[in-house]
Parts: C-alpha cells; structure tokens; sequence
C-alpha cells in the first residue's frame, strides 16, 4: 500500500520523480472562492529552486509551476487544485554506477528491499526534487490561513551555529544560506566552499516560527498540532530530527524553569516564556508555534564510501552527477510549506468541530 497523500480536511498528493518528465501536487479541500493564480505560487518556488548560488547543486530548473485544475477566472471552485512543473534538466546518464550499487546513507537499499525494483535516476521519490512539489501545495495552503506569518531559517550549518544576539529577519532573504545571522552566513561560505571541493556534504538545522495561530488550533491524542507538524516535517526527505519548542532541551530543565508562566492580558492569558513552542495538549495556545529540524548531510557525494551491489558484492561507490553539498540550505521554503499545510488543515478541522 501506498502513502503518497498527507492531512485531513486539506488533503495534498505528492507525485513525480526526480527525473521523469514533470511532478506536481494535488490538493483536495481546498475553501472555495480563494484568490489564486501562478503568481501566488511561483515566488515560494523561486525561493527553493535549485542553481541559484555556488552552494547549492548545479542543477538548471526552472520550477515553473502551471495550474491545470481546481481554479475558475482566478478563485479556487472547492474541486481538487491540480499543480505541475516539468523537469527540464535531467541527466540520468549520470546514476549508471547507482543502478548496480546502493548508495550509504540514501535509499536505494530500502527501497529494492521494499518493492525489489526502483528508480534510481537521481532517487525517484526519495529525491529532494520531491519536495519542489510540496513549496507548491504550500503556497496555495498560505491562502487558507492569512492570518499567520510562517517564516524559516537555516540555524547551524555543519555543526556551526548562528548567534541568537546577532539575529536579523531581514538577513534571511539577503544571502543564499536562509541565515539570519551575516557573521555565521558569511563563515558558512568558507564551510560549504570546503566541502564541496572535498567531495563531501554537510548537514543543517532549520528553525520555523508561525505566528498569528490563535489558541484552539489542533486536538488532544491523536491529532494533536505538534505531532501533525512532527509528521510533516520529518516526511521531508533528508530530515532525521523534529523538535517543538525546546524539544530535547526540556528534558534538562525542571518543571519551574519549563513552565510557561502566565499573566492576566488585555485579550487573554499573557505567557512569559515559550518552552511548549506554542502548542500544550496538542492544542495551539496563541503564542508562536516553534519547530526546529534537523537534516542529514547529502547521501551523494564523491568521496568513496563501502557498498554492495544488487548483487551482494562488495564494491565503492562514487556518486556522479550534481548534488547540493548542503541540502539543508534549501530546506527552509519546504519547512515553510509543511508548516503552512498543517496549520490550514488544522484550521479547517477546527471550523469542522467548533464552528
């Protein structure tokens, strides 16, 4: 059986390949009578596409995105919203040594123990070009929540972390690293520089923050807000750690240190701390939902590493072809977009419920 959809009331399908001809999303309940057109996705795209600066891969795609259903004379009509963007720049002479060898650290192993046959052009469906599909379906999942500001960044590089005194929103969108912090933005150049020429990669931690949520959002047990934005961030591929709020952290803090103290507000409750990142119970309290995650270095790199073949043996492999040397960099557009898919859906369930 196959899981290729994700949420509840807005529902979205990933489909395509790395380097078949296209891949796209569909996403299914959608409120009708959104504003929507092209212009409303592309910018998300541009933000994640590939080629854009030395330290990402090399890779020329355009990531133009065409709308094929779902919208009507520029409102969406509450029927499935249909996305596509074509692969133009494919090379898959380039994964020949792949097709006879598994990769370390990829999924070319798992995926032939699963269905014995898989693409191995660039990964197929475990490739980070699925997650241009995703930056789609979020733009359109943006719409549904206008009252939320989600925004992203890449916090560590390789171990190197930013420094929260030295954070600036508008650094965010200046330099290729997502990075708020110039200083670590500039020292992560030399980083990225570094390991690209030895052939290797690096990996990246990446914080969102979604603010606007108002309390009420998500439900107790088993659709909890946090584990839903959990769920979604850690199906990116290359993601192998998923924290909300101090995550980890709170388990070196006492309960008086992780509390979130609380005051009477003009409009509520007013909260002197933010451990919970937002969310108790499963259900948002109105504060900023905060999520951090963490992904691996690229599996594809050019320094030898021990495999198998197909066949069972031994054997190195080199993976040719052009890879980010840092995959985490363009990861923040798609956290932007799991984040905003979730809270739309969790919107809708809410009206669903409470009205």
């Amino acid at each position: 059986m196959s899981f290729n959809t994700f949420g509840r009331v807005l529902r979205f399908t990933t489909w395509g390949e790395s380097h078949g001809p296209a891949l796209g999303a569909v996403l299914d309940g959608c409120p009708p009578g959104l504003a929507l057109g092209e212009g409303d996705i592309q910018p998300y795209l541009d933000r994640r596409r590939p080629g854009t600066s030395r330290f990402t891969t090399q890779r020329q795609e355009p990531d133009a995105v065409r709308i094929l259903s779902g919208v009507f004379e520029g409102r969406t009509t509450g029927t499935p919203i249909s996305l596509m963007i074509e692969n133009v720049d494919q090379r898959s002479k380039d994964y020949s040594d792949v097709a006879r060898a598994y990769r370390p650290g990829h999924a070319d192993y798992a995926y032939d123990a699963k269905y014995g046959f898989r693409d191995y052009r660039g990964g197929g469906r475990s490739s980070a070009r699925e997650t241009a599909a995703r930056v789609a379906a979020g733009a359109v999942a943006r719409l549904v929540i206008p009252e939320v500001r989600i925004r992203a960044w890449v916090s560590a590089v390789g171990g190197d972390a930013i420094d929260p005194a030295n954070f600036d929103a508008d650094q965010i969108d200046a330099n290729p690293f997502f990075c708020p912090d110039a200083a670590a933005a500039a020292r992560w150049e030399g980083l990225i520089d570094a390991a690209r020429k030895r052939g290797s990669s690096l990996g990246a931690v990446i914080e969102c923050e979604a603010t606007g949520v108002p309390a009420g959002w998500g439900a107790p047990l088993y659709a909890k807000l946090d584990s839903e934005l959990a769920a979604a961030c850690m199906s990116i591929n290359a993601v192998k750690g998923v924290e909300i709020g101090d995550g980890f952290g709170a388990a070196l803090l006492s309960g008086e240190q992780n509390a979130d103290p609380m005051r009477p507000g003009k409009d509520g409750p007013e909260f002197r701390a933010n451990h919970a990142g937002g969310i108790a119970g499963g259900i948002s309290t109105g504060q900023p939902v905060r999520v951090r995650v963490a992904f691996k270095p690229t599996s594809s790199i050019l320094i030898p590493v021990e495999t198998v073949t197909r066949e069972g043996e031994a054997t190195d492999i080199i993976t040719k072809g052009r890879h980010d040397p840092c995959v985490g960099i363009r990861g923040a557009p798609v956290v932007e977009a799991m984040v905003a898919l979730v809270l739309a859906d969790q919107k809708l369930l809410h009206r669903a419920q409470c009205g």
